[in-house]
């Protein structure tokens, strides 16, 4: 174990384990989006350099990626024919929905105008993923 993994808290046998998996985002800017979601979910950047970035959920073997695509298309949400769709989008629980969502905002997050449930709070990240944060 490394010192960096002890401060962390990390057990050597989650780096041990084979079971890893993530979800991947593509973006044009991978540090911008990679530097969102680690302040905006408060996640470790494990590794960053120009083609992508892997950040540390702090537990189990879960992980998420930034990917560069320099001919990335932001989609739009909600949907429109002829568009890029929405591929998915990233869920977050939080205990104030409206303290986060000024939060997210002020780290570069966008507010979208269709807002379809009073508890749930759908927002797009500086490279246009929708993400929704809810209680």
């Amino acid at each position: 174990m490394t010192d960096e993994e002890a401060r962390r808290g990390v057990s050597r046998e989650r780096w041990d384990r084979t079971a890893w998996w993530g979800v991947v985002l593509d973006t044009d800017d991978v540090e911008t989006l990679t530097r969102f979601y680690s302040e905006l979910r408060g996640w470790p950047i494990w590794k960053l350099d120009e083609d992508g970035a892997a950040l540390d959920l702090g537990e189990g073997v879960a992980y998420l990626g930034i990917q560069l695509n320099p001919d990335y298309v932001r989609p739009t949400w909600p949907g429109r024919p002829g568009e890029q769709q929405m591929m998915l989008h990233l869920d977050f629980q939080v205990t104030d929905l409206e303290a986060e969502t000024a939060r997210a905002i002020a780290l570069g997050a966008q507010l979208c105008a269709d807002q379809p449930q009073d508890d749930v709070r759908v927002l797009l990240d500086p490279a246009g993923h929708p993400f929704c944060l809810y209680v």
